[in-house]
């Protein structure tokens, strides 16, 4: 086993289950002294295990991860998976040998037109037709015909993809973590991706199809022969150039750095809302007649409005319209969000509903008088505001459910490949509540009765930032840090970290921002190499570069076939750079060695 100087993340060369999976004995002998006959009882029992498909719980992140963008062509690709023993519960090997077990689980990666199409079929269908080598398992209850998904290979290709039997034990190791690094088995691939194209990624098992001692039975065909293989998982990604990085692509969102809010227009009366972040809109009236008015979302720039607790609850939108007589136009912002808030909440039926019947309970239990001398007992009216109206209101303050347009009213104010930073509007926040609380808010007497109840939440600062750009598609699960200082010691709370769309991820925190951090999630923890010309690589030694960087470059080393990484070849050499028994440098020792941390990219605001 192996760890990083840190001591965040244990590498262990495998975890065998106590028993593997398949079928077993238990054999009782009692032996007493008045009868020299013994006696014995022998009962059987099945561990099973997964074999042909495993459960979407058991299959855990990937990198580079599903459906990615970028430049990964340095990058082994893995995969985590939750059970720490799975890899080693079956054996590659009709006959488990001595020693440390042999994963069965293995990741092949097909780039281009080589990407093979599953096919799903029964287990006696996929072993029994003469279009692809596959033989049949061993050891299948009678009966059993489980469904399948199979890929087939063209022997040739497969014979360059698949590891060696020396290769296997090297591939697949236990990661655990004292922090953010998930537990889990990992199965890392020997191929590098090609620059250019997409990748196709598929788990497959390798139980039973290796010969004792010997490499994979490709079968007795010709090389444009085809090989069946189960398939248990896969992914997809796309391999672009090296400009293409994750912190180049992250980096670049401030390459056209502006706040959110239109350029300028010339007009004097309309460049200082302009500037305010506000868009001109259509506004039809309430007469029929058609006009244009100021409009600005919740996210404002500069300092934000705070909400006014002393204002009163509205009873109409148009209570909130501004008129501004310098330049002949209404401000609507307040009286959309109003508006906003309760046609979602009308929308909301269950909301809807429970709200009104707890007002209903609230009036009741304000209006009920009882006289002292009332000789029975009178039972109270529960007027706690339900849980479940606290929580849809929480929602919409944290923005959840609003639409798009009600947001960004206006395409341009977040280009492609941006990010902006803004705070939010509170009064803009309040109002988008009040409209939903005003559902049975009829009279002067229901506003102050909703007056006289404000609802538990809280409006305290919230900054954030939008982000816009192919990373956030790219790169699922992106990770968002922020903090109120540029040293990155004091942490904001998140209130909603969320994709908008696919390419557009919003970012709330509690608090002042300052410092905004962008990285990848900690599965990207990953295992690559530098890439050369020539059809070579290098590697800088994790020890050896710790002292010396220039002692720690191991190589050039030549690629193998379709840019496959020499695993054996490769751990041998490290091995003797670093001085160690070559048996001893075992699959934690590799994984150390080869580990790779993602990027993050701060931005600090000024």
């Amino acid at each position: 086993m192996s760890a990083t100087p840190q001591d965040r993340t244990l590498f262990v060369d495998y975890q065998a289950p106590s028993l593997g999976a398949g079928d077993y004995s238990i054999k009782v002998t009692q032996t007493i002294s008045v009868d020299p006959k013994p006696y014995t009882a022998t009962r059987t029992f099945s561990v099973a295990g997964e074999r042909f498909a495993l459960p979407p719980t058991l299959v855990g992140a990937a990198f580079p991860p599903d459906g990615s963008l970028g430049d990964h062509s340095h990058v082994l690709p893995h995969l985590v998976l939750g059970r720490s023993s799975l890899p080693w519960e079956r054996g590659p090997e009709a006959v488990r040998g001595q020693g440390a077990p042999l994963p069965w689980l293995a990741l092949l990666l097909f780039a281009g037109n080589e990407q093979p199409e599953p096919q799903v079929m029964a287990l006696s269908e996929a072993t029994g037709g003469p279009d692809a080598y596959f033989p049949s398992p061993a050891a299948l209850p009678a009966g059993d015909d489980p469904k399948v998904t199979v890929i087939d290979v063209p022997r040739a290709l497969l014979a360059d993809l698949l590891p060696t039997r020396a290769e296997l034990p090297l591939l697949a190791h236990v990661r655990r973590g004292d922090g953010d690094v998930p537990d889990g088995a990992v199965v890392v691939g020997k191929r590098l991706p090609p620059a250019g194209t997409s990748s196709t990624v598929h788990l497959v098992s390798l139980e039973g199809r290796f010969p004792v001692g010997k490499d994979f039975d490709l079968g007795p065909g010709g090389p444009d022969s085809l090989v069946r293989l189960v398939s248990l998982a896969g992914w997809r990604f796309a391999c672009l150039d090296e400009a293409e990085t994750f912190g180049r692509l992250v980096a670049r969102l401030t390459e056209a750095g502006s706040p959110l809010r239109l350029p300028d227009s010339g007009e004097q009366n309309a460049d200082p809302f302009l500037r305010q972040g506000y868009v001109p809109v259509r506004h039809r009236l309430r007469g029929g007649g058609r006009s244009v008015a100021w409009y600005r979302g919740p996210f404002a720039i500069g300092p934000a409005t705070a909400a006014d607790p002393d204002r009163g609850p509205a009873r109409a939108a148009d209570e909130l319209l501004r008129y501004h007589p310098g330049v002949g136009m209404f401000d609507v912002s307040h009286a959309a969000a109003w508006e906003a808030g309760r046609l979602l909440a009308l929308r909301s039926t269950g909301f809807a509903e429970a709200l009104y019947a707890w007002k209903r309970r609230r009036d009741q239990a304000e209006k009920r008088t009882v006289a002292a001398a009332h000789p029975l007992a009178v039972a109270p009216i529960d007027d706690v505001l339900p849980a479940g109206v606290i929580e849809w209101l929480t929602g919409l303050s944290r923005l959840e459910g609003v639409p798009f347009g009600y947001l960004l009213p206006d395409e341009r104010l977040l280009p492609v490949e941006t990010v902006r930073f803004f705070q939010l509007d509170q009064e803009w926040m309040r109002h988008l509540v009040d409209g939903a609380y005003s559902l049975g808010r009829v009279g002067s007497v229901d506003a102050e009765l909703d007056a006289a109840h404000p609802l538990p939440l809280d409006h305290s600062p919230v900054t954030g930032a939008l982000i816009r750009s192919d990373v956030v598609s790219g790169y699922p699960g992106l990770l968002v840090d922020a903090y109120a200082d540029q040293t990155g010691v004091r942490p904001l709370a998140p209130v909603r970290v969320d994709r908008l769309g696919p390419s557009v991820l919003l970012c709330l925190f509690r608090g002042d921002l300052v410092r905004l951090d962008i990285h990848q999630q900690p599965e990207s923890l990953h295992f690559g190499v530098e890439r050369q010309p020539g059809g070579t690589f290098t590697k800088r030694l994790r020890d050896l570069s710790d002292t010396a960087p220039d002692a720690g470059e191991l190589g050039p080393l030549p690629l193998g076939p379709r840019d496959t990484v020499p695993v054996r070849q490769l751990a041998d050499a490290m091995a003797a750079r670093l001085g160690t028994d070559p048996a001893a440098f075992t699959a934690g020792a590799l994984a150390r060695q080869m580990l790779e941390t993602g990027e993050r990219v701060t931005f600090l605001r000024g």
